[in-house]
């Protein structure tokens, strides 16, 4: 997998890393660490340039950040009401917890959407409550911009700086990845029990 994407950077330059980055956040095929570090990579090499490196991925990465955000958007948050109401028990909410994250969403948004688009799993995710709870577009897009090019500008920093051991890079952050994934499934199961044995 790494290969196609060397191969795809080194005869697309910019766009090639714009496009996998716009891929990894609609459906992550491939995790940004890898495109990011063989990206900063081409950098080291004098291919690219690491700020137009920084700006391709960052602004890839926020026409999938776009897209679904304006999904959710137009799915609202009425429209899970039946679903919640049939399905509570699996999706471990209820209306009324639905309604709390309304109003948490309100005040504290802005500093969750850009946290979580530096975090492994959970950034290609944060579009989604976003949309649904209908958070203004330009507050959105501005908290979304700046997490966003601090995770790519991470990422091709270093693979700029550990050129071709960028495997390195998925040392230090697989890991990281697997254990919030690992802590979402985790935290999932745990509210499965707890709701069956409250309700």
């Amino acid at each position: 997998m790494g290969d196609w994407v060397i191969r795809l950077i080194e005869q697309s330059g910019y766009l090639g890393v714009g496009f996998l980055m716009f891929l990894e956040t609609v459906f992550p095929p491939i995790p940004s660490e890898v495109i990011m570090s063989v990206a900063g990579i081409a950098a080291a090499k004098g291919q690219l340039n690491l700020w137009g490196v920084i700006a391709a991925g960052t602004t890839g990465a926020m026409l999938g950040n776009v897209v679904w955000y304006l999904s959710a958007r137009a799915l609202g948050i009425i429209r899970l009401k039946p679903i919640i109401d049939r399905y509570g028990r699996w999706i471990t909410m209820d209306w009324d917890e639905v309604q709390r994250a309304e109003r948490w969403f309100r005040h504290n948004g802005t500093f969750f959407v850009f946290l979580g688009r530096m975090l492994p799993t959970v950034r290609s995710l944060v579009s989604v409550p976003a949309g649904l709870l209908k958070m203004r577009f330009k507050t959105f897009f501005i908290a979304s911009t700046l997490g966003t090019a601090g995770w790519t500008s991470a990422l091709a920093y270093g693979g700029y700086k550990l050129r071709e051991h960028f495997d390195q890079v998925d040392e230090w952050l697989g890991p990281i990845s697997n254990a919030i994934l690992v802590t979402l499934v985790l935290g999932y199961l745990w509210r499965v029990i707890r709701y069956r044995a409250t309700n």
